[in-house]
């Protein structure tokens, strides 16, 4: 696992704001993405994760900078990139009319899928993550685990070959998270490359190959666990991130 799959270059982003100073949330942000692995973005509130999350979903544009893959710009390939991605977004984005099947059922035909194969792959998921007793519901009557779990399941439907997890497990029980973790891992057996970002810092100490971690927009630490915690003379990962907070301080 050495091949680099999405290239982030000198990425950076900025809010503007009519009443107040502009917000950089990015400030030049680079790094390798390598195929197969589970990469944590880690970092507090406010440390750019979920802006480069969604940059790197293709939602967001960046203010400057690059994001690569298969050596070219995802921006002159968007169309192509975009089937290759599945993103489940920090808060729920769902067609509040349509009941969980007809929205799975959707977002399996949006990415080109058969009928056969979208009904298939939908079956698949509704039980996989337990959700047969509200297939039929509208998305707006769900409680936020419920709506969560159907969130993972459509970044997964049309079998993407980088999947995004914006705070997946946050309203998800213990059964349920520990369920999701052997979704990460059966995907990465499948050579599906990850980002995943999270606060609970077992979750990614059970599951990434490297971390990222963010403060302030900008990367401050990046490599395996083990690595990150020899570079800050830390025997856990929670000193590394007060160390960092510290720091900027």
């Amino acid at each position: 696992m050495t091949d680099s799959f999405i290239t982030v270059e000198q990425i950076k982003k900025v809010f503007k704001t009519k009443r107040r100073p502009d917000k950089e949330a990015l400030k030049g942000v680079s790094f390798d993405i390598l195929k197969g692995e589970v990469l944590g973005l880690l970092g507090v509130n406010g440390a750019g994760k979920t802006t480069l999350s969604s940059i790197l979903a293709s939602l967001t544009p960046a203010s400057s900078g690059d994001v690569l893959w298969q050596g070219r710009s995802i921006y002159s390939q968007l169309n192509a990139y975009r089937r290759i991605v599945g993103f489940c977004p920090q808060k729920p984005n769902l067609d509040q009319i349509l009941t969980l099947d007809q929205n799975l059922l959707f977002a399996g035909r949006f990415y080109g899928m058969s009928d056969k194969e979208a009904r298939m792959k939908k079956d698949q998921f509704i039980e996989q993550f337990a959700l047969e007793g509200y297939k039929d519901s509208l998305a707006s009557t769900l409680s936020g685990g419920y709506k969560q779990r159907f969130l993972i399941a459509r970044s997964l439907i049309h079998s993407p070959q980088l999947v995004i997890l914006d705070e997946p497990t946050v309203g998800l029980d213990a059964h349920i998270r520990h369920e999701l973790w052997k979704v990460i891992n059966d995907l990465k057996k499948d050579g599906v490359t990850i980002i995943l970002t999270t606060h609970y810092l077992e979750e990614a100490e059970a599951l990434v190959d490297r971390v990222c971690m963010l403060d302030h927009g900008e990367v401050h630490a990046i490599g395996t666990l083990s690595q990150v915690m020899k570079n800050y003379d830390k025997d856990k990962l929670e000193d590394v991130l007060l160390a960092i907070q510290k720091k900027e301080s």
